[in-house]
């Protein structure tokens, strides 16, 4: 079969497309036909030989990167049900990677059934951006009467908040890098859009919003960006973070929440998964969500064969929505 393969840490483009031997499925395990492979900016990390700040060690060379894959299951190891084969499955690979590939092996107990209706590009995006969005709206709580932002509100994560926001009934706000990604952020649901490239964008927000203050941030952005949005949270906001893609955190004191009542909750990591089971029911749920249409992921395409080129748009912020390799 073939794969992209890393033999050295480094740039974008030391992913390799290679012919590599078929992987077989051990015991508990399935084998894959992939038809689509999360991209993730924590991947882009492990490729140039840091953990991006995450949990995850750098693998040892050379490797198979990917943890999200869907497609059909080809073959069975020892002990699973030969009822599997011919079925459509998505998957997150966890720790055992390897998804960037036309082949890849899953443990049984990790698949999930794409439902009817369902493509492989959005099943995928929904295993692991999914369930890390319904995570993080669980910790957020969205209502009615809140007034939203969400920063990088055109991504992967972001754009399924603004959509979640909307359907709460909230007012949502979305801020994004140039005049396409407004665009597709207004598309989202969002009824106050701007460009964090445009000098004074807070303000702009503001006057969007009139006499409503911001009453939840949703920030994966951190560094002055997060700080600008929090600034313009009122009295009483919610920030909930859940990632740093600007290199630093969200800077702020105690003080900062001191004076307006604020809250700042950190929505991911060990919050996601500290009940047994808490991921594959966020899994089972995102994919429910998507099924239902009432989460919609925004998906970029590229050809496996150019995982560098999704590499390299990514790390350079010239993706929109959740980046596949199909």
């Amino acid at each position: 079969m073939h794969a992209i393969r890393l033999h050295e840490f480094g740039p974008a483009t030391n992913l390799r497309y290679e012919e590599v031997p078929d992987p077989v499925p051990a015991a508990g395990q399935v084998r894959i036909a992939v038809e689509a492979s999360g991209v993730h900016l924590v991947d882009t990390a492990l490729r140039a030989g840091s953990s991006g700040g995450g949990p995850l060690a750098a693998p040892s060379l050379p490797a198979i990167p990917g943890r999200e894959v869907a497609g059909t299951v080809d073959l069975v190891g020892d002990g699973v049900s030969a009822a599997w084969v011919g079925r459509r499955v998505v998957a997150h690979l966890g720790a055992a990677s390897a998804g960037y590939a036309r082949l890849a092996v899953a443990p049984v107990a990790s698949l999930h059934e794409v439902p009817d209706g369902l493509g492989s590009d959005a099943a995928v995006a929904m295993i692991g951006t999914g369930r890390t969005a319904v995570g993080v709206l669980d910790v957020a709580g969205l209502r009615a009467d809140d007034v939203v932002l969400v920063t990088a509100a055109a991504g992967g994560l972001g754009s399924l908040f603004v959509q979640a926001g909307h359907n709460a009934g909230a007012v949502v706000g979305g801020v994004a890098g140039g005049a396409e990604k407004v665009a597709l952020v207004r598309a989202s649901g969002a009824s106050v859009a701007v460009s964090y490239e445009a000098p004074g964008w807070p303000e702009a927000v503001r006057r969007a919003l009139g006499d409503r203050a911001v009453t939840v941030v949703l920030d994966g952005v951190g560094g002055t960006i997060g700080r600008a949005a929090m600034d313009l949270m009122g009295v009483g906001g919610r920030l909930v973070m859940f990632g740093w893609s600007s290199g630093v955190m969200v800077p702020f004191e105690p003080v900062d929440l001191v004076d307006r009542g604020l809250t700042a909750t950190w929505a991911v990591g060990r919050r996601l998964t500290a009940r047994p089971g808490a991921l594959r029911d966020l899994e089972t749920r995102a994919l429910a969500a998507a099924a239902a249409g009432e989460l919609v992921p925004r998906v970029q395409r590229f050809p496996l064969e150019n995982a560098a080129d999704a590499h390299a748009a990514l790390e350079s912020r010239r993706t929109t929505g959740k980046v596949v390799l199909v």
